[in-house]
Protein backbone atom coordinates (compact mmCIF):
# COMPACT_ATOMS: atom_id res chain seq x y z
CA UNK A 1 0.00 0.00 0.00
CA UNK A 2 2.90 2.22 0.87
CA UNK A 3 6.41 2.45 2.02
CA UNK A 4 8.28 3.99 4.86
CA UNK A 5 9.24 6.78 2.80
CA UNK A 6 5.98 7.73 1.79
CA UNK A 7 5.12 7.56 5.58
CA UNK A 8 7.67 10.04 6.51
CA UNK A 9 6.61 12.02 4.09
CA UNK A 10 2.30 11.83 4.98
CA UNK A 11 3.80 12.44 8.34
CA UNK A 12 5.37 16.10 6.94
CA UNK A 13 2.02 16.66 5.48
CA UNK A 14 -0.04 16.21 8.85
CA UNK A 15 2.55 18.04 11.24
CA UNK A 16 1.54 20.93 9.32
CA UNK A 17 -2.05 21.20 10.80
CA UNK A 18 -1.37 18.61 13.89
CA UNK A 19 1.15 18.43 16.28
CA UNK A 20 2.72 15.20 17.54
CA UNK A 21 -0.12 13.69 19.60
CA UNK A 22 0.71 12.69 23.27
CA UNK A 23 1.57 9.11 24.59
CA UNK A 24 1.07 8.98 27.89
CA UNK A 25 1.73 6.12 30.64
CA UNK A 26 -1.14 6.39 33.44
CA UNK A 27 -0.22 4.78 37.06
CA UNK A 28 -3.84 4.80 38.03
CA UNK A 29 -4.75 3.18 34.21
CA UNK A 30 -2.27 0.55 35.06
CA UNK A 31 -3.10 -0.07 38.02
CA UNK A 32 -6.58 -0.60 36.60
CA UNK A 33 -5.30 -3.27 34.20
CA UNK A 34 -2.52 -4.36 36.19
CA UNK A 35 0.39 -4.02 33.75
CA UNK A 36 2.19 -1.72 31.79
CA UNK A 37 -0.34 1.03 29.69
CA UNK A 38 0.81 3.24 27.11
CA UNK A 39 -2.14 5.58 25.51
CA UNK A 40 -2.01 7.27 22.37
CA UNK A 41 -4.37 10.41 22.71
CA UNK A 42 -5.50 11.06 19.34
CA UNK A 43 -8.44 12.86 21.20
CA UNK A 44 -5.66 15.80 21.41
CA UNK A 45 -6.17 16.50 17.36
CA UNK A 46 -7.70 19.58 15.61
CA UNK A 47 -11.07 18.17 15.12
CA UNK A 48 -10.67 15.49 18.37
CA UNK A 49 -10.00 12.60 16.48
CA UNK A 50 -6.90 10.56 14.66
CA UNK A 51 -8.97 10.81 11.66
CA UNK A 52 -7.92 14.57 10.81
CA UNK A 53 -4.53 12.70 9.50
CA UNK A 54 -6.12 11.07 6.34
CA UNK A 55 -8.10 14.04 4.76
CA UNK A 56 -5.35 16.08 5.13
CA UNK A 57 -3.06 13.32 3.47
CA UNK A 58 -5.81 12.34 0.89
CA UNK A 59 -6.80 15.74 -0.33
CA UNK A 60 -3.15 16.91 -0.40
CA UNK A 61 -2.89 14.26 -3.50
CA UNK A 62 -6.12 15.37 -4.63
CA UNK A 63 -5.57 18.91 -4.86
CA UNK A 64 -1.74 17.92 -6.43
CA UNK A 65 -3.20 15.46 -9.06
CA UNK A 66 -6.65 16.81 -9.55
CA UNK A 67 -6.84 21.13 -9.22
CA UNK A 68 -9.96 21.57 -11.03
CA UNK A 69 -11.96 19.27 -8.49
CA UNK A 70 -15.35 21.21 -7.52
CA UNK A 71 -15.61 19.94 -4.54
CA UNK A 72 -15.83 16.08 -2.40
CA UNK A 73 -18.83 14.81 -0.85
CA UNK A 74 -18.67 11.55 1.64
CA UNK A 75 -20.52 9.82 4.38
CA UNK A 76 -19.69 9.64 7.77
CA UNK A 77 -21.07 9.03 10.99
CA UNK A 78 -18.94 12.05 12.19
CA UNK A 79 -15.12 11.65 12.65
CA UNK A 80 -14.38 11.15 8.85
CA UNK A 81 -16.76 14.01 7.67
CA UNK A 82 -14.76 16.34 10.25
CA UNK A 83 -11.62 15.30 8.84
CA UNK A 84 -12.43 16.05 5.16
CA UNK A 85 -14.35 18.89 6.15
CA UNK A 86 -11.02 20.22 8.27
CA UNK A 87 -9.03 19.37 5.02
CA UNK A 88 -10.97 20.90 2.73
CA UNK A 89 -11.49 24.34 3.77
CA UNK A 90 -7.75 24.32 4.13
CA UNK A 91 -7.80 23.69 0.31
CA UNK A 92 -10.20 26.04 -0.05
CA UNK A 93 -12.68 24.00 -1.51
CA UNK A 94 -16.51 22.89 -0.69
CA UNK A 95 -16.64 19.58 1.23
CA UNK A 96 -20.64 17.81 1.16
CA UNK A 97 -21.12 15.44 4.45
CA UNK A 98 -23.92 12.82 4.22
CA UNK A 99 -25.15 11.41 7.85
CA UNK A 100 -27.65 9.15 8.37
CA UNK A 101 -30.65 10.93 10.67
CA UNK A 102 -30.21 11.02 14.00
CA UNK A 103 -26.37 11.66 13.90
CA UNK A 104 -24.60 13.05 16.41
CA UNK A 105 -25.88 16.58 17.03
CA UNK A 106 -22.32 17.57 18.43
CA UNK A 107 -20.93 16.12 15.42
CA UNK A 108 -22.89 17.63 12.87
CA UNK A 109 -22.24 21.23 14.49
CA UNK A 110 -18.47 20.44 14.34
CA UNK A 111 -18.62 19.25 10.39
CA UNK A 112 -20.59 22.47 9.57
CA UNK A 113 -18.51 25.21 11.87
CA UNK A 114 -15.67 23.14 9.48
CA UNK A 115 -17.28 24.81 6.89
CA UNK A 116 -18.75 21.33 5.14
CA UNK A 117 -22.58 21.41 3.97
CA UNK A 118 -24.18 18.91 6.15
CA UNK A 119 -27.40 16.43 4.36
CA UNK A 120 -29.27 14.15 6.75
CA UNK A 121 -30.14 10.94 4.43
CA UNK A 122 -31.30 7.60 5.99
CA UNK A 123 -31.29 5.42 9.15
CA UNK A 124 -27.90 4.26 9.26
CA UNK A 125 -24.24 4.67 7.72
CA UNK A 126 -24.27 2.52 5.00
CA UNK A 127 -27.97 4.30 3.16
CA UNK A 128 -26.07 7.63 4.06
CA UNK A 129 -23.43 6.67 1.75
CA UNK A 130 -25.18 5.35 -0.85
CA UNK A 131 -27.09 8.51 -1.36
CA UNK A 132 -23.74 10.62 -1.66
CA UNK A 133 -22.51 8.12 -4.19
CA UNK A 134 -25.59 8.82 -6.22
CA UNK A 135 -25.43 12.39 -5.55
CA UNK A 136 -21.69 12.50 -6.63
CA UNK A 137 -22.63 10.55 -9.79
CA UNK A 138 -24.88 13.88 -11.77
CA UNK A 139 -23.01 16.61 -9.35
CA UNK A 140 -19.49 15.99 -10.08
CA UNK A 141 -18.42 16.12 -6.73
CA UNK A 142 -15.36 13.82 -5.85
CA UNK A 143 -16.55 10.91 -3.36
CA UNK A 144 -14.13 10.61 -0.99
CA UNK A 145 -14.59 6.94 0.24
CA UNK A 146 -14.41 5.53 3.86
CA UNK A 147 -11.50 3.49 3.23
CA UNK A 148 -9.07 4.31 0.82
CA UNK A 149 -4.77 4.00 0.66
CA UNK A 150 -4.52 7.79 1.23
CA UNK A 151 -7.08 7.64 4.39
CA UNK A 152 -4.63 4.87 5.42
CA UNK A 153 -1.36 6.66 4.68
CA UNK A 154 -2.85 9.50 6.64
CA UNK A 155 -3.42 7.82 9.67
CA UNK A 156 -0.80 5.79 9.83
CA UNK A 157 1.36 8.86 10.74
CA UNK A 158 -0.55 8.07 14.58
CA UNK A 159 1.08 4.83 14.75
CA UNK A 160 4.45 5.96 13.24
CA UNK A 161 4.59 8.05 16.31
CA UNK A 162 3.38 5.60 18.87
CA UNK A 163 5.54 3.01 17.71
CA UNK A 164 8.63 5.37 17.92
CA UNK A 165 7.71 6.44 21.33
CA UNK A 166 7.05 2.79 22.46
CA UNK A 167 8.50 0.05 20.00
CA UNK A 168 8.74 -2.35 22.72
CA UNK A 169 4.91 -2.54 23.16
CA UNK A 170 3.76 -5.99 23.23
CA UNK A 171 0.03 -5.34 22.05
CA UNK A 172 -1.83 -2.71 21.25
CA UNK A 173 -5.39 -2.10 20.93
CA UNK A 174 -7.20 0.05 18.25
CA UNK A 175 -10.94 0.19 17.49
CA UNK A 176 -12.22 -0.61 13.87
CA UNK A 177 -15.07 1.00 12.66
CA UNK A 178 -14.67 1.30 8.72
CA UNK A 179 -11.09 -0.19 8.89
CA UNK A 180 -8.47 3.16 8.32
CA UNK A 181 -6.96 2.83 11.60
CA UNK A 182 -6.09 -0.41 12.51
CA UNK A 183 -4.93 -0.99 8.61
CA UNK A 184 -2.78 2.18 9.53
CA UNK A 185 -1.02 0.29 12.64
CA UNK A 186 -0.72 -3.06 10.90
CA UNK A 187 1.31 -1.25 7.90
CA UNK A 188 3.30 1.11 10.55
CA UNK A 189 4.24 -1.60 12.47
CA UNK A 190 5.48 -3.85 9.41
CA UNK A 191 7.16 -1.36 8.10
CA UNK A 192 9.11 -0.66 11.36
CA UNK A 193 9.70 -4.59 11.62
CA UNK A 194 7.87 -4.39 15.21
CA UNK A 195 6.84 -7.72 16.53
CA UNK A 196 3.72 -5.79 18.61
CA UNK A 197 0.41 -7.89 18.56
CA UNK A 198 -2.21 -5.75 16.73
CA UNK A 199 -6.01 -6.87 18.49
CA UNK A 200 -8.98 -4.81 16.87
CA UNK A 201 -12.19 -4.17 18.73
CA UNK A 202 -15.58 -3.88 17.91
CA UNK A 203 -19.12 -3.32 19.20
CA UNK A 204 -21.03 -6.47 20.28
CA UNK A 205 -23.79 -4.55 18.30
CA UNK A 206 -22.29 -4.07 14.75
CA UNK A 207 -19.41 -7.51 14.70
CA UNK A 208 -19.43 -7.42 10.89
CA UNK A 209 -15.77 -7.18 10.93
CA UNK A 210 -15.22 -9.48 14.08
CA UNK A 211 -17.59 -12.03 12.09
CA UNK A 212 -15.97 -11.45 8.92
CA UNK A 213 -12.67 -12.65 10.42
CA UNK A 214 -13.75 -15.14 12.75
CA UNK A 215 -15.43 -16.74 9.23
CA UNK A 216 -12.39 -15.77 7.04
CA UNK A 217 -14.88 -14.01 4.48
CA UNK A 218 -17.17 -11.14 4.33
CA UNK A 219 -19.90 -11.34 6.16
CA UNK A 220 -22.23 -8.19 7.15
CA UNK A 221 -24.98 -7.69 9.82
CA UNK A 222 -28.51 -6.36 9.06
CA UNK A 223 -28.07 -3.53 12.04
CA UNK A 224 -25.65 -1.52 13.81
CA UNK A 225 -27.09 0.04 16.72
CA UNK A 226 -24.21 0.55 19.21
CA UNK A 227 -24.42 3.91 20.67
CA UNK A 228 -20.66 3.67 19.96
CA UNK A 229 -21.12 5.31 16.78
CA UNK A 230 -17.42 5.55 15.08
CA UNK A 231 -17.70 1.27 15.73
CA UNK A 232 -20.92 0.92 13.88
CA UNK A 233 -20.50 -0.31 10.59
CA UNK A 234 -23.04 -3.20 8.96
CA UNK A 235 -20.43 -3.96 5.23
CA UNK A 236 -16.65 -4.41 5.83
CA UNK A 237 -14.27 -2.90 3.26
CA UNK A 238 -13.05 -6.00 1.37
CA UNK A 239 -9.31 -4.02 1.35
CA UNK A 240 -9.46 -3.47 5.05
CA UNK A 241 -10.60 -6.83 5.91
CA UNK A 242 -8.27 -7.92 3.75
CA UNK A 243 -5.36 -6.60 5.39
CA UNK A 244 -6.91 -6.89 9.53
CA UNK A 245 -7.20 -10.42 8.36
CA UNK A 246 -3.48 -11.02 7.58
CA UNK A 247 -1.87 -8.66 9.89
CA UNK A 248 -4.01 -8.69 13.74
CA UNK A 249 -4.13 -11.42 15.89
CA UNK A 250 -7.81 -10.92 16.73
CA UNK A 251 -11.07 -8.93 17.15
CA UNK A 252 -12.48 -8.51 20.91
CA UNK A 253 -16.00 -7.54 20.90
CA UNK A 254 -17.35 -5.46 23.67
CA UNK A 255 -20.63 -4.36 25.03
CA UNK A 256 -21.45 -0.64 25.16
CA UNK A 257 -22.19 -1.23 28.80
CA UNK A 258 -18.15 -2.01 29.32
CA UNK A 259 -17.84 0.51 26.58
CA UNK A 260 -19.41 3.19 28.88
CA UNK A 261 -17.23 1.55 31.85
CA UNK A 262 -13.87 2.29 29.85
CA UNK A 263 -15.62 5.91 29.20
CA UNK A 264 -15.40 6.43 33.01
CA UNK A 265 -12.09 4.95 34.03
CA UNK A 266 -10.76 7.52 31.29
CA UNK A 267 -12.73 10.30 32.73
CA UNK A 268 -11.65 9.24 36.61
CA UNK A 269 -8.03 7.56 36.33
CA UNK A 270 -6.45 10.07 33.59
CA UNK A 271 -9.32 13.09 33.26
CA UNK A 272 -9.42 12.44 29.32
CA UNK A 273 -12.64 12.52 27.68
CA UNK A 274 -13.38 9.06 24.98
CA UNK A 275 -15.88 8.96 22.72
CA UNK A 276 -17.30 5.33 22.79
CA UNK A 277 -15.06 4.07 19.40
CA UNK A 278 -12.12 5.40 21.49
CA UNK A 279 -12.82 3.86 24.75
CA UNK A 280 -13.62 0.63 23.01
CA UNK A 281 -9.35 -0.44 23.33
CA UNK A 282 -9.63 -0.03 27.14
CA UNK A 283 -12.67 -1.96 27.17
CA UNK A 284 -11.23 -4.56 25.65
CA UNK A 285 -8.00 -5.06 27.70
CA UNK A 286 -10.26 -4.92 30.49
CA UNK A 287 -12.05 -7.51 29.67
CA UNK A 288 -8.48 -9.43 28.84
CA UNK A 289 -6.81 -8.46 32.10
CA UNK A 290 -6.07 -11.66 32.96
CA UNK A 291 -4.10 -11.93 29.46
CA UNK A 292 -1.88 -9.29 29.93
CA UNK A 293 0.18 -9.66 33.14
CA UNK A 294 3.56 -8.65 32.51
CA UNK A 295 3.36 -6.96 29.12
CA UNK A 296 3.08 -3.88 28.43
CA UNK A 297 0.09 -3.11 26.65
CA UNK A 298 -0.93 0.06 24.05
CA UNK A 299 -4.26 1.63 23.50
CA UNK A 300 -5.42 4.35 21.02
CA UNK A 301 -7.95 6.33 22.30
CA UNK A 302 -9.00 7.22 19.05
CA UNK A 303 -11.26 10.09 19.85
CA UNK A 304 -12.76 12.26 22.04
CA UNK A 305 -16.25 13.31 20.52
CA UNK A 306 -19.05 12.36 22.53
CA UNK A 307 -22.58 14.08 23.00
CA UNK A 308 -22.98 15.44 26.05
CA UNK A 309 -26.33 13.50 26.48
CA UNK A 310 -24.87 10.45 26.35
CA UNK A 311 -21.50 11.63 28.40
CA UNK A 312 -23.96 12.56 31.30
CA UNK A 313 -25.79 9.24 30.62
CA UNK A 314 -22.43 7.53 30.66
CA UNK A 315 -20.30 8.80 33.04
CA UNK A 316 -22.62 11.66 34.84
CA UNK A 317 -24.85 11.44 38.40
CA UNK A 318 -26.76 8.74 36.60
CA UNK A 319 -23.75 6.25 35.63
CA UNK A 320 -22.56 3.43 38.33
CA UNK A 321 -19.98 4.43 40.86
CA UNK A 322 -16.21 3.35 39.78
CA UNK A 323 -14.79 -0.03 41.45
Amino acid sequence: MFDLNELERAHAIVGQAVPVTPAHAWPLLAERLGTEVVVKHENHTPIGAFKVRGGLVYLDRLKRERPKTPGIISATRGNHGQSLAFAAARHGIPAVIYVPRGNSAEKNRAMKAFGAELVEHGEDFQAAAEEAQRRAQFTGLHMVPSFHPDLVLGVATYALELFRTAPDLDVLYVPIGQGSGISGCIMARDLLGLQTEIVGVQSTEAPSYALSFAAGRIVTTETSNTLADGMATRIPDPDAFALIRKGASRIVQVTDDEVAAAIRAYWTDTHNLAEGAGAAPLAAALQEKTKLSGKRVGLVLSGGNIDFDLFRRWVGTGAPAMA
